[in-house]
């Protein structure tokens, strides 16, 4: 089994104030510095253990690929050191390796010896490869007639034609059809459940959040937090809206998990509950029982427009239904300082047997990324329970009817 071990890994590159500056460094004796280093990562330290799945997450420009390519060994560290056991396979750049003018197939062969097999291997494999990827004819065409999508789906099917240790995969699996990302995550969960040790990055959450172990943050080439990937998820998300006047805090709540809160404090949510027909407040719910999110909200400051947003999330973080007051054209105009206000969310828990939790959300349009004024995760929690429906899986109640003609 597969395991990565980063320790004290730095990436740093040389700047020169003009290219003379570089020919003299190189030419003029004395080995006099003439450039100064910019540091796209410095400190990151982090274990993969045997059969963990570890999701990278970060901004555009964070360090996220630079990260990988240093593991995967395609760039060399300027400080620090990379100790992987097991046999790696690696999906980063798209088609990377792949030579325009060969066809599919011979690139197939090369790519699979890059990856250790041997020519007998590869051509034992052959059909496997050409199965999964399905470009039908186009595999014994030259790559530069391919679509993104067609090199994402040969490179995919050769770097996991047998089960690597440790599989490394980069953003690539975002490019292509919804059809064949769901083909991938199928054999990469399969993988996982086999003992493959696995890294991804991605800035898809419920990718992160449904298949990954824990997740680490890059923020401008550090390290910025490392653990459950819902929690890490929520600090990023916090950090994305984080500007002006913005904090952003996290909070260990007392059944362990992690709140984050962030936003301007312009406006908070005072008191939140989930309320039955009497108005009593609840934590156990039935599944399709008729229920009440009361949201109270209090300014601490004038504010223009104020759109509350909410959502729903299942156990692993993920978004079962979300909308907000600006969607549903109730915004509130010049709300004074002082004010109080009560939000009544009136639906059917129609939602399957789990916990979840609500998220909320105090800005001036649909999304946080303008005007933050609170964004609280888990800020509710409660349970669904299934009293008296026929059993059913999954996290939504859908209450069929079945029709059954027999003809």
């Amino acid at each position: 089994m597969g395991t990565v071990t980063v320790s004290n890994l730095g990436k740093a590159y040389k700047q020169y104030p003009t290219r003379w500056a570089r020919l003299a460094e190189w030419l003029i004796p004395g080995h006099k510095v003439r450039h100064s280093l910019k540091w796209v990562l410095q400190d990151i330290n982090f274990t993969v253990s045997p059969g963990e799945a570890v999701g990278i997450i970060g901004i555009n420009g964070a360090g996220k690929s630079t990260l990988l390519k240093m593991i995967t060994g395609t760039t060399q560290p300027t400080t620090g050191s990379v100790n992987i056991t097991g046999r790696v396979a690696a999906l980063l750049e798209l088609g990377m390796g792949f030579h325009p003018d060969f066809t599919g197939r011979q690139n197939a062969f090369m790519a699979g010896q890059l990856l250790g097999y041997s020519v007998e291997e590869i051509s034992r494999l052959m059909p496997e490869i050409e199965a999964f990827a399905e470009i039908g004819e186009y595999i014994d065409q030259p790559v530069r007639v391919y679509s993104s999508g067609m090199q994402m789906r040969l490179a995919f099917s050769v770097a996991t034609a047998q089960r690597p240790d440790v599989l490394i995969v980069d953003e690539a699996l975002s490019v292509g059809d919804a059809y064949f990302q769901h083909k991938s995550f199928d054999r990469i969960r399969e993988y996982r459940k086999q003992g493959t040790t696995l890294l991804l990055v991605s800035h898809d959450k419920g990718s992160i959040q449904s298949i990954c172990d824990k997740a680490i943050l890059l923020n401008a080439g550090r390290l910025a937090m490392e653990g459950e990937p819902e929690a890490v998820m929520d600090y990023y998300n916090a950090m994305l809206a984080n500007h002006q006047n913005q904090t952003v805090k996290q909070e260990t709540m007392t059944n362990g998990k992690l709140q984050t809160i962030s936003g301007s404090g312009e406006a908070v949510v005072s008191d939140i509950a989930l309320v039955d027909t009497y108005g009593k407040r609840i934590e156990m719910v039935d599944v399709g029982q008729s229920v009440l999110l009361q949201i109270h909200v209090k300014t601490n400051a004038p504010i223009e427009r104020l759109v509350l947003g909410y959502g729903i999330k299942d156990r692993l973080g993920q978004v079962v239904y979300g909308t907000n007051t600006d969607l549903t054209k109730q915004v509130l105009n010049g709300v004074a300082a002082g004010s109080s206000v009560r939000f009544n969310i009136a639906f059917p828990a129609n939602l399957g047997a789990g916990t979840y939790s609500i998220q909320t959300a105090l800005v001036s349009t649909d999304n946080h990324l303008v005007n933050n004024y609170e964004w609280r995760d888990l800020a509710l929690i409660f349970t669904v329970i299934n009293i008296n429906k026929p059993h059913f899986a999954g996290v939504a109640w859908l209450d069929p009817e079945i029709v059954i003609d027999i003809i």
